[in-house]
C-alpha cells in the first residue's frame, strides 16, 4: 500500500513528538532525583522542618515522574483488539496518581510540622541550607516550565500534570525560603513550622486541581467552546456538496481529539461522491488538529433537521 506524502509526514511528526515526550519523561526522573538529593542535603545541614517537608514532596516527584514515563509509554501503544480506540487515557491515570501523591505529601508535611512545633529545635547553618535549596528550586522551576510548555503543545496530560506538580514544589520552596529567612533574621523559630502549614495547604489545593482536571479527561470531557467553534468552522468551510451537518460531538482522550457528526447529503448522491466530501472534511480537520479521530455518519436528505431549502447554515 502506497502512503501519500502528507500521511508519511504526519506519521513522522507523531514519531518525533513521541520521542520528545518520552525523552522529557525520562529526564524528569533524573532531575527529580538530583533535586531530591539537594533538598535532603539542605535539611540535613539545617534540621529545618520546612526544608524536611520540602524534601518529602520531592520524593513524591520521583514517584510521579516514574509513573508519568510508564503512562506515556502505554498511551503511545497502537490500538489493538481489546483497546480498539487506543490507549490514550493511560496518561490520565498517571495524572490522578500525581494528584493523590501531592495530597499525601501535604499530609506528611502537616505531620512533621506538628512534631517540630512541639520540639522547636534550633536551626543549624541556615544560610548554607538555603543556598543548596535555592539551587534545587531554580532547577525545578526551569524544568517545570519546560514540561508544561511541551505537554500543552503535544497534548500530553501526564507531562502537564508532572510539570504542574513540580511547579507546586517551586512554590513550596519559595515559601520555605521566605520563612527561614524570616526565622533567622527575627529569631522567631515559630515561622519555620507556621509557613510550612501554609505551604501544605497550597499543595493540597494544587493536588485537588490536578485530580479534578484528570477526572474530567476520564469522563470524556468535550473540547472547550472556542475549540468547538473552530471545529464547526472547519467542517462548514469544507462540506460543499452536503446539505446539512448535525449532532456534532467531541471528546478528549489524552493527546487525541475524537470528533463525530452526521452529514446529510442528497439521497440520489452516489457513495463515491459523498465519500469525496467526507475525505475533504477529514483532511481539513487532520491538518489543523493533531491526533484527531473523525467519524462521519452519512445520511440521506430525509434525515435533515433544518427546513428544506435552508442553505445559509449547514449546522442544525
Amino acid at each position: 500500500m502506497v502512503q501519500s506524502a502528507s500521511t508519511m509526514s504526519s506519521v513522522h511528526a507523531k514519531a518525533v513528538a513521541r520521542q520528545k515526550i518520552a525523552r522529557l519523561a525520562f529526564w524528569s526522573i533524573v532531575v527529580a532525583l538530583v533535586v531530591l538529593a539537594l533538598k535532603f542535603a539542605a535539611w540535613y545541614i539545617t534540621g529545618s522542618v520546612a526544608l524536611y517537608s520540602d524534601a518529602l514532596e520531592s520524593i513524591v516527584n520521583v514517584i510521579a515522574s516514574a509513573a508519568a514515563l510508564w503512562a506515556i509509554q502505554v498511551s503511545y501503544k497502537p490500538a489493538d483488539q481489546d483497546h480498539p480506540f487506543g490507549h490514550h487515557k493511560a496518561e490520565y491515570f498517571s495524572a490522578v496518581l500525581e494528584g493523590v501523591l501531592i495530597v499525601v505529601a501535604a499530609l506528611l508535611i502537616l505531620n512533621e510540622v506538628w512534631s517540630s512545633w512541639q520540639a522547636k529545635a534550633p536551626l543549624e547553618q541556615p544560610w548554607t541550607g538555603l543556598a543548596i535549596n535555592g539551587v534545587a528550586t531554580v532547577i525545578n522551576a526551569v524544568w517545570a516550565w519546560l514540561l508544561i510548555r511541551v505537554g500543552r503543545a503535544e497534548k500530553s496530560p501526564a507531562l502537564v500534570a508532572d510539570g504542574s506538580h513540580i511547579m507546586t514544589d517551586v512554590v513550596t520552596s519559595i515559601g520555605v525560603f521566605i520563612g527561614l529567612v524570616g526565622a533567622v533574621l527575627t529569631g522567631w523559630r515559630i515561622l519555620d513550622p507556621a509557613l510550612a502549614v501554609i505551604v501544605a495547604l497550597n499543595i493540597l489545593w494544587q493536588g485537588w486541581h490536578v485530580i479534578g482536571s484528570s477526572m474530567n479527561g476520564l469522563m470524556d470531557r468535550a473540547v472547550d467552546t472556542q475549540e468547538h467553534m473552530r471545529i464547526r468552522d472547519l467542517i462548514s468551510s469544507n462540506c460543499k456538496g452536503a446539505l446539512e451537518v448535525h449532532d456534532l460531538k467531541t471528546r478528549i482522550a489524552g493527546r487525541a481529539t475524537f470528533i463525530e457528526f452526521h452529514l446529510v447529503v442528497d439521497a440520489g448522491m452516489t457513495v463515491g461522491d459523498s465519500h469525496v466530501i467526507c475525505d475533504r472534511i477529514e483532511d481539513a480537520l487532520k491538518a489543523e488538529i493533531p491526533s484527531v479521530r473523525v467519524t462521519i455518519h452519512v445520511e440521506p436528505d430525509d434525515e435533515a433537521k433544518l427546513p428544506k431549502g435552508t442553505t445559509a447554515v449547514p449546522f442544525a
